[in-house]
């Protein structure tokens, strides 16, 4: 029986990889040293690695340091795991080590291996497809690129399609008029245009500032090499590779101004990240409002009715529930628990290195995705298609106690809440205690306690 594994080497000495594979010595002994969980680093984070890979062959090859030849099988390679392909050759923990470094070498084998297939000679994983580079400043840069291209390609996307949901959904049942709550308990009235407009400004106001902090993501820490300093890379490199990444992830990079910044610190992580939880504490309030304004049918408020999805229990016969405002809840406690990784893992740089980088590539792209999902899922399977129960809302504002605030500035306060726990106690209409308690003709009462009216605020004539 033939072998299953071929042995590789490295400058720690020999190792047995699967025949098979296309990675080499150093991303085995990651597999072997390694074994934390069973994460692994994003698909985007890989298609990230391959493209700085891809922009670096290219820009050594134009400064004259990588032969025509290679620079053009390692493109192909790259080019290779950029559309999909060979993903199972890349099983390295996400709790490696803090550099990434094991992440870098086995993207730099599996290129390396592939590039020398396609060549019919030797491509070096370091000295060729690492030319110029080092983990220091690989990882942070595909942080950023991978992240980049999510938010600009997913994210913002998904964001703008929640908004124009409840703007449709404003337009088309914002003139309904509910009992506006506050602790939970009943206030004014206030249409459902008003109460969805908020939802619209949260979504906006993240979408603004998600794309404010991102703007620093398409600062690169490519040319700093091993500690800022650029060892080993051409001066002209770091333009030149963010040139030509640029070109190829069609969103424009730029060297940062100070490398060293950018290799020891992921403050940039960090605040995207923020914005990301912003984001995140805003789908929550939304999916637990539209979970209690679903609440019911019978005993809760039963304002709305959400899409029926599927059924609610394997007990109790025709019970349906909120499943996707509660899935985009979950959703959203995830990345607010991501963030609070990122946080920890952003203060953990001594000196001249971040050492948590793959914790913190995983966990923000991790948020992205989460959160682009579940706008999606928001906006098509829960605002787009609730239905309105307009009868639970008029009996509700009828008998709203709360209504009596209009007539405070003629009445009084404590005339005013008289009527109010009188109209409670005896579950009777505001409109009809008011009448019996004052003497206001019962046509400027009607006048005064119109819900369509009071949404309007100021006050009363």
């Amino acid at each position: 029986m033939a072998s299953k594994y071929r042995t590789e080497h490295d400058s720690m000495g020999e190792l047995k990889v699967p025949l098979e594979a296309l990675y080499q010595a150093q991303t085995q002994r990651a597999v072997n040293n390694f074994r934390i969980s069973s994460l692994t680093m994003p698909t985007a984070f890989i298609s990230a690695l391959s493209h700085i890979k891809k922009a670096a062959a290219h820009t050594n090859y134009h400064l004259g340091y990588l032969e025509e030849k290679i620079h053009l099988a390692i493109s192909k390679a790259c080019d290779e795991v950029i559309s999909g392909q060979h993903l199972e050759q890349f099983p390295v923990d996400v709790f490696q080590t803090g550099s990434g470094t094991s992440s870098n070498m086995n993207i730099n084998e599996v290129i390396a291996t592939r590039a020398s297939q396609i060549l019919g000679s030797k491509v070096h994983p370091n000295d060729h497809v690492n030319m110029g580079q080092s983990s220091n400043d690989v990882i942070p840069t595909a942080i950023h690129l991978s992240s980049a291209i999510a938010i600009e390609t997913q994210l913002i996307p998904a964001l703008e399609h929640l908004t124009s949901v409840i703007s449709a959904k404003i337009e088309q049942q914002g003139t309904y008029v509910k009992t506006g709550r506050t602790h939970l308990m009943d206030a004014m009235p206030i249409t459902f245009a008003q109460s969805m407009s908020s939802w619209q400004q949260q979504v906006t106001k993240a979408q603004q500032h998600i794309s404010q902090s991102a703007a620093h993501l398409k600062e690169l820490a490519q040319g700093g090499t091993a500690v800022g300093t650029g060892i080993n890379a051409d001066p002209k490199f770091a333009a030149a590779f963010a040139q030509q990444l640029s070109k190829q992830a069609n969103i424009e990079f730029r060297s940062a101004s100070n490398l060293f910044f950018l290799i020891a610190t992921q403050d940039t992580a960090v605040a995207v990240s923020g914005q990301l939880k912003t984001a995140a504490v805003a789908l929550m309030k939304i999916a637990n409002d539209l979970r209690w304004m679903n609440s019911g049918p019978l005993s809760g408020l039963g304002e709305i009715e959400l899409e029926a999805l599927q059924p609610g229990s394997s007990i109790m016969p025709g019970k349906v529930n909120p499943v996707i405002p509660e899935a985009v809840a979950m959703a959203a406690a995830q990345v607010i628990g991501n963030d609070a990784t990122i946080s920890i893992a952003g203060q953990s740089g001594n000196f001249e290195l971040n050492v948590m980088l793959p914790v913190i590539a995983f966990n923000l792209l991790q948020s992205i995705e989460l959160i682009t999902n579940s706008c999606h899922a928001l906006a098509d399977k829960a605002i787009a298609s609730f239905r309105v129960n307009e009868r639970n809302l008029s009996e509700s504002i009828a008998k709203n106690p709360i209504l009596v605030t209009a007539l405070n500035p003629i009445i009084g306060y404590e005339k005013a809440a008289l009527i109010a726990k009188t109209a409670y106690a005896e579950n009777k209409p505001i409109i009809e205690v008011a009448a019996q308690l004052t003497d206001i003709p019962d046509e400027e009462l009607a006048a005064l306690l119109d819900p369509t009216r009071l949404t309007q605020g100021g006050i009363s004539d």
